[in-house]
């Protein structure tokens, strides 16, 4: 079995070899942004969960930008977690944002401009989220850039009493891997994959995160994320 470290270096290589990425350059080390990102949130919006859903939760990366537009223009509150966690999750409502500027709204160099950062006992109930990858396989398991942040994220939401929520993520053709990826009790996987040419709903049996496993936290980790330290509080 290839490590996931083997298997996420394999796809930033094919994806810029196949030059199918866009900038920021270099792929490696970054969730990846895609030519053909519209196209895959497109997909997205079709969804009845999407269609359904009133607040959305997504990561801050450039190749999820386009669904985060289309959630303000649709009249939908966006949630984005700050970078690296630092002060949780900022939130967008669409009424915030004037006609035309959803796209710099949902940006993340604006995106403070037009929301606000909530503290975590006033997160609104997340109806849908939507994750980068770097490698997906089409069971609905995931490889992100290694850093573990969407799996932590989801298992914040789930501590704080969010019920069990769709995940769908956007990617590349060429991030559709075979490769049996190997997957640990706290790996987010995801119900609906999303890329520039199809969309697929994933059939598997995993359990998603129900909560933060704290024997897997150091203290070194919540001193880096200071919002750990809050969930501590709030649920202990």
């Amino acid at each position: 079995m290839k490590s996931k470290d083997e298997i996420r270096e394999r796809v930033w290589e094919t994806m810029t070899e196949e030059k199918v990425g866009r900038f920021p350059f270099p792929l490696k080390g970054r969730i990846p942004n895609f030519k053909g990102a519209e196209k895959a949130a497109a997909f997205v919006t079709e969804m009845d969960d999407y269609k359904k859903a009133k607040v959305i939760k997504v990561n801050p990366d450039s190749p999820q930008l386009p669904i985060r537009k289309q959630i303000l223009i649709d009249g939908k509150t966006l949630l984005v977690p700050t970078p690296r966690l630092k002060d949780g999750f900022i939130m967008v409502k669409p009424e915030w944002v004037p006609d035309g500027e959803e796209k710099k709204a949902a940006s993340l160099s604006h995106i403070h401009t037009y929301g606000k950062v909530i503290p975590l006992k006033e997160m609104p109930t997340i109806d849908l989220i939507v994750v980068g990858s770097v490698a997906i396989h089409k069971d609905g398991r995931r490889l992100g850039k290694g850093e573990g942040y969407a799996d932590r994220e989801y298992a914040i939401i789930r501590e704080l009493g969010n019920p069990a929520v769709p995940v769908v993520t956007t990617i590349h053709q060429t991030q559709l891997v075979d490769d049996n990826l190997p997957r640990d009790a706290y790996d987010l996987t995801v119900d609906y994959i999303a890329t520039e040419e199809q969309f697929i709903k994933t059939k598997n049996d995993y359990e998603k995160p129900t909560g933060i496993l704290w024997d897997k936290v150091t203290e070194e980790e919540k001193e880096e994320m200071p919002v750990l330290k809050e969930i501590y509080k709030l649920t202990h």
